[in-house]
């Protein structure tokens, strides 16, 4: 699954946008340097019932921002996208690719 699809599967499953949880974890304090992974992974288990993997995309919006490394752009792996880019403000305005 790619990383945006992680992203786009967490928004069917909570009804809140990649963008809206960014906003809530910021007003939580959850992206101040320090938190640790496992403190927002229980919150996103315990408010959202997201399990460990979709999860961990979040975690990584939360604490790096909407990019991921270029290594998985155009690659034949699991995890592979087709941008560096990740879209955040939802499913239905998402640009068409």
């Amino acid at each position: 699954m790619s990383f945006q699809a992680y992203l786009d599967t967490i928004e069917k499953k909570t009804g809140l946008t990649p963008r809206q949880l960014v906003d809530i974890a910021h007003e939580k304090g959850l992206d101040q340097s320090g938190v640790k992974a496992g403190e927002i992974l229980t919150w996103l288990k315990d408010d959202y019932g997201l399990g460990r993997g979709h999860g961990m995309a979040l975690v990584h919006v939360i604490q790096k921002g909407p990019t991921i490394s270029s290594k998985h752009v155009g690659s034949d792996g699991i995890h592979r996208d087709a941008s560096e880019a990740l879209w955040l403000d939802g499913i239905a305005s998402k640009p068409v690719s």
